[in-house]
Formats: C-alpha cells, sequence, structure tokens
C-alpha cells in the first residue's frame, strides 16, 4: 500500500477521506469516499440494525406476556383438579390414579405422589402467599404419609405404595419416597415453623445420603443385580438428591455447610461419573468408577428428560455459587439431550434414546411423557435468563407450542400423562397414575410465572 496511507487505509495527505481498495482483473483500484459519507452510511446501517433488534425485543416480550397469562391460568387449572379430584376427604392424602375427567380408577395409593404433593402445596404457600386449601392439603399428606407409610420395623425405610386406607403393599430398595418425604416435611416447616417438621426432613435426608454411600439397607431387599456379577451407579441418585438438597437449604440455613458439602458433592459425581463428553451424552446407568458399559442395553440408556431436569437443578446450584462454568457445563448437557431426543418428525421428546443409536429395550422408548416437557421449559426459561442466548428461548417456545397443543386439557385441566409418538394421548387416555401427580406440572408452571415476571421486569 502507497505510504501515504497508514496501515487502516486512512489518507495522510487528505485527513477528511479513507481510501478503499477494490482489486480490477490484475490491478487494484484506489477509491477514495468522504468520511462523511461513510459515517452516515455506517449509521443508517447501524440504525435499521438496532430498529431490527428493538423489534425482535418486542415480539418476545409479547410474546413472554403471552405466555405468562397462559401458564397462570394453567397452574390454576392444575392446583384446583387435584384438589377437587384427587384429595382423599376420608382417608387423608391423596389418589393420583384419576382418569381425564378426574375419576379414581385405582384406589391404590403412591407414597412418592403423597410426598410430592405435601411438597408442592406448600410450596405454593411459599410463592404465593398461604391459602387455607393449599395448606390443608400439604398436611393430610404429611400426616397420612406418619401414618401409614413408613416401616417401623425397617429402620424407618418408606413404602412405595399403600391401600387407600394406609396398608402397605410394595417396598422398594430405591429412596425416592424418602426424599420426597423430605421435601415435603422442609417446605412445610418454611411455611409454618413447625420444628417436627424440619426434623422429620433432616432424619430422612440423612438416611438418603447414608443408604447411597453404603449403609445396609435395613429391609434387607438387596441390590437390583447380583452385585458378585453387577453393580454400578445410577444418574437419579446424585441428581434427585442435589434437588431435596436445594429445598433443605433454602429453609433450614442452620445446616448450611452440611449442604453445601452435599450439594457440590452431587455435582462432582455427575460429571465424574455420568457425563460422557466422548459419547455426547449423559449414561443414566454406568460402572462403579463411572466405566460406559456398552455392550447391554441398560448401559446404554439415555433419559433426555431425565438429563434436561438435571439442568435446572445444576443451574441453580451454579446460581447459588457463582459459578459461571457451570453454567456452560450444563447448557452443554441441555443441547446434546434436546438435539438427541428431541421427535423431528412428530414434535416432542422421545422418551428413552440409546447412546448409539441402536434400538432401545424399553417399550415405551418412543412415546412422549408430560414431565419431561415440564423441565424443556422450566431448563430452557432458566438458560435464557442465565445466559441471554435466543435459542433457549427458542426451545421454550417451540416446546409450550408443542405442550399447548398435545398435552394441555382446558376442559377438565391437568395434562395428559402419555402420548403416543405421534402426539395422540393414550387410550382412554388418563391425568395421573402411581407415577404421575401434582408435581412436574404445577412445579414448572409456578417456577416459569416466577421466571417470566423476572424476564419481563427486567425487559421494562
Amino acid at each position: 500500500m502507497p505510504s501515504c496511507f497508514d496501515f487502516h487505509g486512512e489518507s495522510r495527505l487528505f485527513p477528511n477521506y479513507s481510501m478503499v481498495l477494490f482489486p480490477c482483473h490484475q490491478f487494484f483500484e484506489f477509491y477514495f469516499f468522504s468520511k462523511k459519507l461513510l459515517k452516515i452510511t455506517f449509521t443508517n446501517a447501524t440504525i435499521k440494525l438496532s430498529k431490527k433488534a428493538k423489534e425482535s425485543t418486542l415480539v418476545n416480550t409479547k410474546k413472554l406476556a403471552e405466555s405468562r397469562q397462559w401458564v397462570q391460568e394453567e397452574l390454576d387449572r392444575c392446583q384446583r383438579f387435584w384438589l377437587e379430584h384427587g384429595m382423599d376427604k376420608v382417608n387423608g392424602g391423596i389418589y393420583t390414579c384419576l382418569d381425564r375427567e378426574g375419576s379414581v380408577y385405582s384406589t391404590d395409593k403412591s407414597v412418592w405422589m403423597q410426598g410430592r404433593c405435601g411438597w408442592i402445596y406448600a410450596w405454593l404457600c411459599h410463592l404465593y402467599g398461604v391459602r387455607e386449601e393449599w395448606l390443608a392439603a400439604s398436611k393430610s399428606c404429611l400426616d397420612f404419609m406418619e401414618a401409614h407409610c413408613i416401616n417401623r420395623d425397617a429402620g424407618d425405610r418408606m413404602y412405595f405404595t399403600v391401600t387407600a386406607d394406609g396398608q402397605p403393599l410394595r417396598q422398594r430398595r430405591y429412596y425416592f419416597s424418602e426424599a420426597f418425604y423430605a421435601m415435603a416435611n422442609a417446605e412445610y416447616y418454611g411455611v409454618t415453623g413447625e420444628r417436627t417438621c424440619l426434623e422429620r426432613a433432616r432424619r430422612a435426608y440423612d438416611l438418603y445420603w447414608n443408604l447411597w454411600h453404603g449403609m445396609p439397607d435395613p429391609t434387607g431387599l438387596g441390590p437390583k443385580t447380583i452385585p458378585e456379577t453387577r453393580t454400578g451407579r445410577a444418574f437419579g441418585i446424585p441428581m434427585i438428591f442435589l434437588n431435596v438438597t436445594s429445598v433443605l437449604m433454602r429453609v433450614d440455613p442452620e445446616q448450611k455447610a452440611l449442604y453445601d458439602e452435599r450439594a457440590a458433592a452431587c455435582v462432582e459425581d455427575i460429571f465424574r461419573y455420568h457425563v460422557k463428553e466422548e459419547l455426547g451424552c449423559v449414561l443414566e446407568n454406568v460402572g462403579p468408577d463411572g466405566e460406559a458399559r456398552l455392550e447391554f442395553t441398560e448401559g446404554r440408556i439415555v433419559n433426555p428428560g431425565h438429563d434436561i431436569e438435571g439442568v435446572w437443578f445444576l443451574l441453580e446450584h451454579a446460581r447459588r455459587t457463582g459459578d459461571e462454568a457451570l453454567v456452560e457445563k450444563a447448557a452443554g448437557i441441555f443441547d446434546r439431550a434436546i438435539n438427541a431426543g428431541w421427535d423431528k418428525e412428530y414434535g416432542g421428546l422421545l422418551y428413552f434414546i440409546d447412546c448409539l443409536g441402536r434400538p432401545p429395550e424399553s417399550y415405551e422408548h418412543d412415546m412422549k411423557l408430560w414431565w419431561p416437557h415440564d423441565e424443556i421449559l422450566i431448563s430452557s426459561l432458566m438458560l435464557y435468563r442465565d445466559t441471554k442466548r435466543e435459542e433457549y428461548l427458542d426451545w421454550f417456545f417451540r416446546t409450550l407450542e408443542y405442550s399447548k397443543a398435545c398435552f394441555s386439557d382446558p376442559a377438565y385441566g391437568e395434562w395428559y400423562g402419555y402420548l403416543r409418538r405421534d402426539g395422540q394421548p393414550t387410550q382412554p387416555p388418563c391425568k395421573g397414575s402411581t407415577f404421575k401427580g401434582p408435581f412436574h406440572l404445577p412445579r414448572m408452571l409456578s417456577m416459569v410465572d416466577v421466571m417470566l415476571g423476572e424476564l419481563l421486569e427486567g425487559a421494562d
């Protein structure tokens, strides 16, 4: 370039002009442009881009406001559905095997759901203020569990299912009944200050931790597989415990140091053993040292909904601790799970996939269940809140539209639990089961309501 121009094409001889170099066959032609003209051109381009960004923001704000209104209406329908149709006014607790209109089709009671219902209605009191019917529903489930759902002869291990009046039916080796019992008692304590509930929550919380870390199971059930042949680790154990810890941490600051330590251990466990970067997934089941076992189907299971639920548990931990690197790690889990699990033909999230693309063994693998879509809505919006990346807002709106079209049932309230791959409800349709009650949906709706409110407030 001639010496009369500096490195950036600025003219030393004519400071009000700039040079632009254009190739022309084998020669170069130099053109001088007035800086004033260039400034106008660039300013106009900036104005256009700024206007486009502003229009996009206005569209998003409008969609967020409309979404929030729908979410609030859906939450009201949901909480009323379970209060009107599920609560057992004779024996206490809740029935969750309900058909589309809310009629009970089985009187057996899920202990998971007693804890989950006890938690959700106390959580709603925490979030929106105490309502008598919410607090009564929570207490009914707590009292029912205390009277009927604990095996006092087996170290206070909890049952999995009981009859309508509380006679024990099934005892399982898993300790998720204890997890939801702990959450419910802790949340109820947070609302009422009843110390007895906090002590119950702490005991169940410690029991879960101890069983996970090698305590002999008082039930004597033993592991799922013959340990001399095969043993391993399950992703759900640290994931659920991390969520339970977040509830205890919020209501029980006296033991903050313990909760901080155990939460950090959960996060470390998840990434050390279950997140497989080389496979691009999170494995549900791994060997004792986290080794991938790809020679049999159980070792290749990926549950995209579980992964995505775990994402927002991790994001909550990242926000508490200020761990920005963890936000990016959680985003990576979401990206891989949603892209691998989203059904490109019919929409919605597949229930199970095989990490190598082979046939999953579970016959329900290509169904669409309600709860993974609840988890997408929480995690995608939380990721948008924490990263401001538009692709997560796109996933939120995309999943919300699918859920409105396929799961929601404004005529009777609550969501269908189980869809075929094509998005049609299984027949006859149901709104609840041993595994579905007032938990995933109202939790999502309430959390999304709060986040949408925060985003809209920030947009003002």
